[in-house]
């Protein structure tokens, strides 16, 4: 029998008997075209103050289910089953009255704070909305909406809140956006909180903040939080329990320590075993035999790189004399946090920006100053692969057209010649001739991100900047990434220049890493050596970061 949401709201005010704060029964969801259902069966419970995650691959059906509970699906979509709020069931419920639970008593943290919130509206207007639409007495008079606000951002860390109540999306970080969403969500004083995949765009160290302040939010009034996750041993660590869904199917369903530790389907097993994380010496094998057969003279080496931007009280210096070096056949790494200069110096190596001063030497060929001409003969050994293959590839291309690319703008080989060449790259990346017909859309994210590995090769490359490669692809595209760069490494003997804000991934990748800071390199070395031995306290904390339960598995698994 479906209820009024006034009925919601009193039985949570009145506290009437201990129901699952949120139940979900039998939820299945179809689309017109679907011959089966995309999510099948799906059932579990969030308790008061509980957090439960939602893990699976990209496909799962992790996204439809929120939806589905949000009622953000739209009239194209079939959902069966039953969503109970509180005792109540609310997926009958008219939209209109849906509308005014979700938001008041159910928040919500979407993935992108990016394009979450309206890009031409100041935060201010766009948090005030949040307050006009609750209904609630304290939000009656708009003459302390200003305060509120601050008290609000404040409440959720952010440093300088006036600045952010004035400011546009555009001009604040990652990391202060996703704090307005979740200030946005928690302004109606919600019961229950979703975040999907809070903090994947995130740094480490910001998303440790993030996910400390939603347990601190938690805690501090008795929040129960769905949160959803590709990422398995993140789960493990913040949730009480966990939902692995298998392609809309429940795969497995229990407490948290215990479906990491002792997994009972065969599909949670592969999810753990493809966390980097969880698996340190994956490719340890691989990395020794790189270490035989490296090069002696650097792939790519950086001295003394300075860059500086704006004059005067607005001259910041966004690198401060960064030098590194990749030797050749191996992977050197480039961490920090967002700001600390990784994007600027991969803009510099790449010649997309010029330094101020400072030597980038490509194969003993110093670039950082070529003219026109030399440095497009250059970049015919430096290639790019991008972070998202969603936004770096056209998507009215074929992959025949986007592979071959390269290769037509640099007048190399007739029509056959680049059609075989095509079908040589696809099939280094793991992907059959058939492919170069599809269309980039008709791709998954990791089939994308092999296309762009392809494309990056196609001029026989001896070096790679591989920038944040696997960021925005679950953990079994990323896996499988990672799989296909470690091969193609050692079959071409290629050098890679990898940055990353992971460093789970940085571990179980790399050779060697250098740390920057707000510009600095703060220590550079072996990854054994950065990771088991840090000289600075900032490198601690970046390492810190790293999930616990991580470090928990793998004491667990040296005392055995």
């Amino acid at each position: 029998m479906t209820t009024t949401v006034e009925e919601v709201d009193a039985a949570g005010d009145a506290g009437v008997a201990p129901a699952p704060l949120l139940a979900v029964r039998d939820l299945a969801v179809t689309y017109p075209r679907g011959r089966t259902a995309t999510v099948g069966g799906v059932a579990f419970t969030v308790e008061r103050g509980e957090t439960v995650a939602i893990v699976g691959e990209s496909g799962s059906g992790k996204s439809t289910v929120v939806n589905a509970i949000l009622r953000l699906l739209g009239a194209h979509a079939t959902v069966e089953g039953t969503v109970e709020f509180d005792g109540h069931t609310v997926s009958g419920l008219p939209e209109r009255e849906f509308r005014r639970l979700r938001g008041r008593r159910i928040g919500y943290v979407p993935q992108d704070p990016t394009s979450s919130l309206n890009p031409v509206r100041r935060i201010d207007r766009q948090l005030y909305e949040a307050f006009k639409t609750s209904g609630l007495p304290e939000y009656a008079q708009t003459g302390t909406y200003r305060s509120r606000g601050l008290a609000l951002l404040t409440s959720v860390g952010v440093v300088h809140p006036e600045r952010v109540l004035g400011s546009y999306p555009h001009e604040l970080s990652g990391g202060q956006l996703q704090r307005v969403l979740i200030a946005i969500a928690i302004a109606q004083y919600p019961d229950f909180i979703v975040a999907d995949e809070p903090t994947s765009a995130l740094d480490v160290t910001i998303q440790r903040t993030i996910l400390d302040l939603i347990d601190r939010l938690k805690a501090e009034n008795g929040l129960s939080v769905l949160l959803v996750t590709h990422d398995l041993s993140l789960a493990a660590e913040r949730a009480d329990r966990v939902l692995v869904l298998d392609r809309g199917v429940v795969a497995e369903y229990g407490p948290a320590e215990e479906v990491l530790r002792h997994p009972a389907a065969d599909y949670t097993r592969e999810l753990i075993g493809d966390v980097p994380s969880l698996n340190p010496d994956r490719f340890s094998e691989i990395k020794a035999r790189r270490r035989a057969s490296a090069g002696n003279a650097p792939a790519l080496a950086v001295s003394e790189v300075r860059k500086t931007y704006g004059r005067g009280d607005r001259r910041a210096e966004a690198l401060k004399g960064v030098s590194l070096s990749v030797e050749s056949g191996r992977t050197h790494a480039l961490v920090g946090e967002s700001g600390s200069g990784k994007s600027t110096l991969a803009r510099i190596i790449l010649r997309l920006i010029e330094p101020d001063s400072g030597r980038v030497s490509v194969a003993g060929e110093d670039i950082a100053h070529l003219g026109r001409r030399e440095l497009r003969a250059a970049r015919r050994n430096l290639q790019l692969v991008y972070q998202n293959p969603f936004n770096s590839l056209d998507p009215t291309y074929s992959v025949q057209r986007l592979v071959s690319e390269p290769l037509r703008r640099y007048r190399i080989g007739d029509r056959r010649e680049r059609r075989d060449r095509v079908a040589e790259l696809l099939g280094l990346v793991g992907l059959d001739e058939s492919f170069s017909r599809r269309s980039i859309r008709e791709l998954s994210g990791g089939q994308r991100q092999r296309v762009a590995i392809a494309r990056a090769l196609s001029l026989h490359p001896s070096l790679l900047v591989l920038d944040e490669p696997t960021s925005a692809l679950d953990v079994v595209a990323a896996a499988q990434i990672l799989q296909v760069l470690s091969d193609l490494q050692v079959k071409l003997g290629l050098s890679y220049l990898f940055i990353s804000h992971d460093l789970s991934v940085v571990r179980q990748f790399a050779d060697t890493v250098t740390v920057l800071q707000l510009g600095d390199v703060r220590e550079s070395g072996t990854v054994d050596e950065v990771f088991d031995h840090p000289r600075t306290d900032y490198t601690r904390a970046l390492i810190d970061s790293i999930p616990r339960a991580i470090h928990d598995t793998r004491a667990e698994a040296r005392q055995r």
